[in-house]
């Protein structure tokens, strides 16, 4: 049996080639999609995870492949990044994440065990550890199984007297869903308020809630005691990261419950150094754009399309912005289907399947076509107006 000694003396002879990964970079290019068959498409619905999100700058991917090809120690890598994100946004501390969820359970986790280490070790187990979150009840959401993967237990309040009553020596946080700040009775300003009064952390999960660039700094500033935005959408960095932002403590606390710590509860939430370089020159580059000239050319975007849909008879358009999350212009395209004899969702499907590939916004139901335009590269939105004039023109029998 060769020892594990003479084996390594072995591969010393061997030559650099084989074992060096900085090699690869002259390979020739690979399109493994392709070669699965996977199908690839036009984005025209958003930045959806089930669609991959969006797509990273050339300047991310060279940062990301130069990281690739060095060791480091990945705590030392974390420090400066996070230290490096939380000067580019005024705030305490900041940390890359396993996306926006991953920041919910490391944050909640953060902010159940402070850096005590037997109760990290404890968790989900809440036993003689505060144990519950208050959050209003048109607050819930798809995302807080992120939260109570700790352990905790939601208290539904939906008024501030209701907020008051729940508060107890049980009450380890609030959340905050910030895209719900309209259907909730407790306003954002009222919720940090009173969290501040019962000395409870805050957190507030605003996701998709970039632009305006504005909100990167205004929820902390605001006194939001942690804040979480995905880094994969508007940023443009790797899908599969996030930024945690917030009070250093908690931030530190955080770091304590994910990876690199072996028997933490978010130990599987892993960031590499790709994705944490990644994110920092994605948000480097975001912060750097012109944010005015982005927003009229996705305005000249939806006009393309909604002068090539106009030209069929009976269809009419409606373009608006969301107030909150994915805060960017939403096409909807409506038709008499007396006339145009189609459904939306056929439309949908025929550009599905048609070449190129076209995918409609989820919104799209049987009474309207959906488009969201910021993800599309340039001069696609010319083929998707063409696309649709062309199966709306042919339903019409023009």
């Amino acid at each position: 049996m060769v020892g594990r000694r003479p084996f390594l003396g072995a591969m010393g002879t061997m030559g650099a080639v084989s074992l060096s990964p900085r090699m690869s970079a002259a390979a020739a290019k690979r399109d493994v999609i392709k070669e699965l068959g996977v199908r690839t498409f036009i984005n025209a619905a958003g930045t959806f995870t089930k669609l991959t999100a969006s797509l990273m700058a050339p300047e991310v991917m060279a940062a990301m492949t130069e990281a690739s090809h060095h060791f480091v120690d990945i705590v030392e890598l974390q420090d400066a990044v996070g230290k490096r994100i939380a000067e580019l946004l005024e705030c305490e501390g900041a940390m890359v994440t396993s996306g926006a969820a991953g920041a919910l359970t490391a944050g909640t986790a953060g902010i159940l065990t402070g850096k005590d280490q037997k109760k990290i070790l404890q968790l989900p187990d809440l036993t003689g550890m505060k144990s519950e979150v208050i959050i209003q009840k048109s607050h819930r959401y798809g995302y807080d199984h992120a939260v109570r993967a700790t352990g905790i237990r939601m208290v539904e309040v939906e008024t501030a007297a209701d907020f008051e009553r729940a508060v107890s020596d049980r009450t380890a946080m609030t959340l905050f869903f910030n895209d719900a700040d309209g259907r909730g009775k407790i306003k954002i300003d009222e919720f940090v308020a009173l969290s501040k009064k019962h000395k409870i952390p805050s957190f507030n999960d605003a996701a998709a809630d970039v632009p305006p660039i504005e909100n990167f700094k205004k929820y902390t500033k605001m006194g939001f005691d942690l804040v979480t935005f995905s880094g994969g959408k508007a940023i443009c960095g790797p899908q599969s990261a996030g930024l945690l932002l917030g009070r250093k403590d908690l931030i530190d606390a955080a770091r304590l419950n994910t990876s690199p710590y072996s028997d933490s509860l978010a130990r599987g939430m892993k960031v590499n150094k790709e994705e944490m370089v990644g994110m920092l020159v994605a948000l480097e580059m975001y912060l750097k754009r012109d944010h005015a000239a982005e927003a009229k050319e996705w305005d000249r975007r939806a006009e393309v399309i909604v002068a090539a849909a106009k030209k069929v008879k009976s269809v009419t358009t409606e373009v608006t912005v969301p107030p909150i999350a994915n805060h960017t212009p939403s096409l909807k395209i409506r038709w008499d289907q007396n006339v145009v004899k189609i459904t939306p969702l056929e439309v949908a499907k025929r550009l599905r399947e048609g070449s190129p590939s076209i995918e409609a916004a989820p919104g799209t139901n049987r009474n309207s076509l959906q488009f969201t335009v910021w993800m599309l590269a340039k001069g696609e939105e010319k083929i998707v107006a063409r696309r649709v004039q062309e199966i709306l023109t042919k339903a019409a029998g023009a």
